[in-house]
């Protein structure tokens, strides 16, 4: 496994860490640039070195396993790599923390979305995603869920359940373009994360929330759509959060 040359120049220096199928534990955290978070499974199967390290991914592939590959943190310099790597090390072998049950946080921390832990197929997704090609005269209607996505923690409009939540409310659009589209395609970070075929649209008011009327569908997901994970860049236009294909 490697990722490709656009992949690597997206993610600059990182912090990984590797983890065992079997209970899902994290047995090793490093830091690196390029393929080096591939790298210790390679060592194990090339080399007759003996560690702890390079015995657990052996034994992990013997057992019919495949090590798991996170991304912690990246798009870092190599000084701040080489310290998120050493708090990371310190903080999950203290000997004098319970880590059962360790973080209280209700907030993800800074840069979660953009920068926060992914696994190697959350990263090629973010980067090395391909471009969107729309089949035949497929109307779509892209939205832009942007605060949404993540969750604003005080703002009630953008605090939703589920991803169908997130997508169907509440937008400002042309409901009689709207009602023609085919697929409604949920984008944060102009990569599909969802798509949906809407059944109906309908206005919405609420004077907590917004003023005025906004539009809201009722709708299926089509968890197979080829137009998942693709990069909708080529038909981003402005910063409307609404933008219509072949419509």
């Amino acid at each position: 496994m490697e990722f490709k040359e656009t992949v690597i120049e997206a993610l600059n220096y990182y912090v990984y860490c590797l983890v065992d199928p079997r209970n899902n534990r994290i047995f090793y955290i490093g830091k690196g640039h390029g393929n080096r978070v591939f790298q210790h499974v390679k060592s194990a199967m090339e080399e007759k070195e003996a560690s702890l390290k390079l015995s657990t991914i052996r034994d992990i592939i013997s057992s019919g396993y495949s090590v798991k590959y996170y991304i912690i943190r990246h798009n870092l310099s190599e000084e701040v790599a080489y310290q998120i790597e050493s708090t990371l090390i310190d903080f999950l072998t203290y000997n004098e923390f319970n880590l059962s049950y360790v973080l209280t946080n209700v907030q993800p921390g800074y840069h979660n979305w953009d920068e926060g832990i992914k696994s190697v197929d959350e990263i090629n997704i973010l980067y090395d995603c391909a471009p969107l090609e729309i089949s035949g005269r497929d109307r779509l209607l892209i939205v832009k869920l942007n605060k949404t996505y993540t969750g604003s923690p005080t703002e009630r409009i953008y605090q939703r359940e589920n991803m169908y939540e997130k997508t169907r409310k509440y937008w400002k659009l042309n409901p009689e373009k709207a009602q023609k589209a085919d697929f409604v395609l949920a984008v944060f970070k102009k990569v599909v994360r969802a798509v949906y075929k809407p059944e109906r649209w309908f206005p919405v008011q609420n004077e907590e929330m917004f003023s005025g009327i906004r539009y809201a569908f009722d709708g299926v997901e089509i968890e197979n759509s080829p137009y998942l994970n693709k990069d909708v860049s080529k038909y981003i236009r402005g910063m409307n959060p609404v933008q219509y294909i072949n419509i």
